[in-house]
């Protein structure tokens, strides 16, 4: 399921900045977090990180990230609640790009469950670096 768009609700196009993406990365492995963070700064983007549930929610208020990474079993507020409260939240504008992410919720029922809360995309931890980018490149801007 990783390879394929799943979840998407229509509406507004998602916009292509001008410059660098911006990205919530939500994980309560500080490791993930900072891992992701530092790869995705170094292709250009601005990265905010969110290391629980709660956190979330305020970050892409604040934020408004053009994508949202976050892990499915994240302590607070799971990724798929808050995955449902970020796609009703964003029904009438234009609504980020969410990718699961998850070492324990990784079976074919868990992919499609994120699919219903929201998700566009499902990645299992560890995720490979160049497959998040990839997925990136449809909403990144032109280089």
């Amino acid at each position: 399921m990783s390879d394929r768009a799943v979840g998407a609700v229509p509406g507004p196009e998602r916009r292509k900045p001008a410059t660098g993406l911006r990205i919530v990365v939500a994980d309560d492995d500080r490791d993930t977090v900072d891992t992701l963070k530092a790869i995705l700064e170094s292709e250009g983007h601005v990265v905010v990180g969110a290391y629980s549930g709660k956190e979330v929610l305020p970050a892409v208020r604040v934020f408004r990230p053009d994508v949202i990474i976050m892990d499915i079993a994240i302590p607070g507020l799971s990724g798929y609640a808050a995955a449902q409260v970020i796609r009703f939240t964003f029904q009438d504008m234009r609504r980020p790009l969410m990718i699961a992410i998850s070492g324990m919720w990784k079976e074919a029922a868990d992919q499609r469950l994120a699919e219903q809360v929201g998700f566009d995309h499902h990645l299992q931890k560890p995720c490979d670096p160049a497959e998040l980018l990839r997925l990136l490149r449809p909403v990144s801007p032109k280089p």
